[in-house]
C-alpha cells in the first residue's frame, strides 16, 4: 500500500506546484471590455503588442494602444 501511495502524493504535488506557477490576468481595453487571461501578458516591443492565451487555451494578441490596465487576479 505505501509503494502505492508514493507515486500518487508525487503526482498531486507536482500537480500543485505546476498550478501555482500560473498568474491569471485580466486585460481592461479602452471601450471598457475585460479579457480574461491564463497567464500574465507578455509585452513584444518590436510590434507593440501583448501576447497572451486565452482561457479557452487559444494565443491572442493585443496592441498596446487600446489597453488601459493590466491586473492581475
Amino acid at each position: 500500500m505505501t509503494q502505492r501511495s508514493l507515486p500518487l502524493t508525487l503526482a498531486a504535488f507536482g500537480f500543485v506546484a505546476l498550478t501555482g506557477c500560473s498568474t491569471p490576468s485580466v486585460i481592461t481595453l479602452n471601450d471598457g471590455s475585460q479579457i480574461q487571461t491564463v497567464d500574465a501578458p507578455e509585452f513584444d516591443d518590436a510590434s507593440g503588442f501583448y501576447e497572451f492565451e486565452q482561457l479557452d487555451g487559444k494565443p491572442a494578441r493585443i496592441n498596446k494602444d487600446q489597453v488601459i490596465t493590466v491586473k492581475e487576479l
